[in-house]
């Protein structure tokens, strides 16, 4: 565009100087035809050329100017003195700029549907309890029951709904503590099978209610010593096991095993056959409250924060958690943690 505005300019402004150089030559002068054609078509094309070069080089440059001055108000730190001496490597850095202004607003909106989707879900989440509590409450307070028995079991009813709050506040708070830092880590060298052997004895009831078969993959003959928090990572290990026991089908299997990815790197795998995730919802699956099935996750219980939590905590470790799945096959939940060292068991010892 730029150009074809200075190529019609030059063409007029040569067009007036051909005029006028014919009108002197052929006219005033008494040049002959072909001589005052001649002056016209060298005048032409020199004049064309002239202003072309001239007024293309003193627009760019007034057009860097101006464009540079705003930018270097707007951005100071990011286009370079160097930068805006070419109109080229100006424009190239201008779309830069937009491109990575376009990502940031995107962000923002997709930041901001989530805000507004975690307040729906934890005002979802406080509201049901405290509504319970209300009910049974209000209920004794009205002295509509008269019976001890019934008064008992709503009494136990409102303590329920206090726990199922505590439960929600207490999982928010650690939450909110490993991610400022205040929840630091208390790193020992300790064996992963006694861990495991101590949640399965933990939940053994818990798998016999749901019918559910917890093991091993294979015996582990010799320790597994890695250098993590004990206490964090029976958390992570115990999550994912209730979430697989809650979820899974009749008669199914929550399996573990334990694999060296490397000389200092252990990979801690929870796999069940259960109904399996549609791999949708695999993206959102560690968000706050983020749940696939609404309906029955809250019928289950929990605080719709344990995988949140798993997160948090590998992640506080400098670790990475994955999860696989598959409709009808089941799934796979699996985290990274770093194996002990000589020297890190040798201190413990």
């Amino acid at each position: 565009m730029k150009n074809n505005l200075i190529s019609t300019l030059s063409f007029y402004l040569a067009f007036f100087v051909v005029v006028l150089v014919f009108s002197l030559s052929y006219f005033i002068c008494d040049i002959s035809l072909l001589s005052s054609v001649i002056s016209m078509g060298i005048s032409f094309l020199f004049t064309f050329f002239f202003s072309f070069y001239l007024l293309s080089s003193k627009i760019e440059k007034n057009i860097i100017e101006k464009v540079s001055a705003v930018y270097n108000n707007l951005f100071p730190t990011t286009i370079s003195s160097r930068s805006t001496d070419n109109f080229d490597l100006l424009t190239s850095n201008l779309k830069k700029i937009t491109n990575e202004k376009n990502t940031e607003i995107e962000l923002l909106k997709q930041q901001e549907n989530y805000r507004k989707e975690f307040i729906g879900n934890i005002s979802h989440e406080l509201k049901t309890p405290l509504f319970t509590i209300q009910g049974y409450v209000l209920t004794l307070l009205e002295g509509g029951v008269v019976d001890e028995k019934t008064r008992a079991k709503y009494l136990k009813q409102a303590a329920k709904g206090v726990d199922r709050l505590m439960y929600v506040i207490k999982d928010l708070d650690l939450i909110t503590k490993i991610e400022s830092g205040i929840e630091t880590l208390d790193r020992t060298a300790f064996d992963i099978r006694e861990t495991l052997n101590n949640i399965f004895e933990l939940l053994e009831i818990e798998g016999v209610r749901n019918n559910i078969t917890l093991r091993m993959d294979k015996k582990y003959e010799d320790p597994i010593f890695v250098f993590a928090d004990e206490e964090r990572i029976q958390q992570v290990l115990t999550n994912l096991i209730i979430n697989s026991v809650k979820y899974g089908i009749e008669r199914g299997v929550t399996e573990i095993s334990c694999e060296r990815m490397n000389e200092t790197k252990l990979l801690v795998r929870v796999n069940d056959n259960g109904d399996g995730i549609d791999e949708e919802h695999l993206p959102r699956l560690f968000e706050r409250f983020y749940r696939v099935d609404k309906t029955r996750n809250r019928i289950q219980g929990g605080s719709g924060l344990g995988l949140a939590i798993v997160k948090h905590i590998i992640e506080a470790h400098n670790e990475r958690v994955f999860v696989e799945s598959r409709i009808g096959v089941g799934s796979e939940f699996s985290f990274s943690l770093p194996l002990a060292n000589k020297k890190e068991l040798k201190k413990e010892r």
